[in-house]
């Protein structure tokens, strides 16, 4: 039987950082980076090839995890990849925490030390960095990226594609009335959200505010 081939799709800081959960999870595969860009043709012991190299070759089974950081450049490309028929995959570290009635989407990457309490709804290719937790009666969308040690706790709704920077803390809303963060939002480091974000606003700072662009 021919050996599966999986690949990480970014040869980047973040896929290297991925790499080695999908190594340990699938052994006895071949694991590639694909990396349309990348300079050259072996990266941290790994082949690297293009999409279309990677389609094109032979194998038992065939995957891919998109890690990419930028949520709308992820979307672009798990839309190329469904097109070529590829099929997506989660990749889980260790150890991870996950408790009661936890539903996450095709292709997300969950890196190690991350915490999912209860009741959970997470969509299609989210990152979770390490250290990142989603606390109870949270829904995530698509496209998602949570930087490391980002507390996102309960009743929380984060819209598609929104980046949330690394060691931000987003406040916990109530069981009737969700604190949302907006689509293609992005929270930028260390931030403290106490109320809603608007969809496509970048907040900063503690509290968060907005970022008011600057006259001309």
């Amino acid at each position: 039987m021919t050996q599966p081939l999986y690949a990480i799709y970014g040869a980047g800081g973040a896929g290297r950082g991925i790499m080695p959960l999908l190594r340990a999870m699938y052994p006895a595969a071949e694991c590639v980076f694909v990396d349309d860009g990348f300079s050259a043709d072996h990266c941290n012991g790994h082949a690297v090839m293009t999409l279309g190299e990677f389609r094109e070759r032979d194998a038992g089974d065939k995957g891919i995890a998109l890690a990419v950081a930028d949520g709308a450049l992820r979307k672009a490309l798990a839309f190329k990849c469904a097109e070529a028929g590829i099929r997506f995959l989660t990749v889980r570290g260790a150890p991870i925490v996950e408790m009661d009635d936890v539903v996450v989407g095709e292709g997300a990457i969950i890196s190690p030390f991350v915490t999912f309490t209860s009741n959970i709804r997470i969509g299609a290719h989210f990152h979770a960095n390490i250290y990142s937790y989603v606390e109870h009666d949270c829904a995530i969308g698509d496209f998602v990226t949570f930087a490391p040690s980002v507390c996102c706790n309960g009743n929380v709704e984060v819209g598609d594609g929104a980046y949330i920077g690394a060691g931000a803390l987003i406040r916990q809303g109530t069981p009737g009335r969700k604190l949302q963060i907006g689509k293609g939002a992005v929270i930028g480091m260390g931030a403290v959200v106490l109320g809603d974000v608007p969809d496509g606003a970048t907040y900063v700072g503690n509290p968060a505010r907005p970022i008011t662009p600057r006259s001309s």
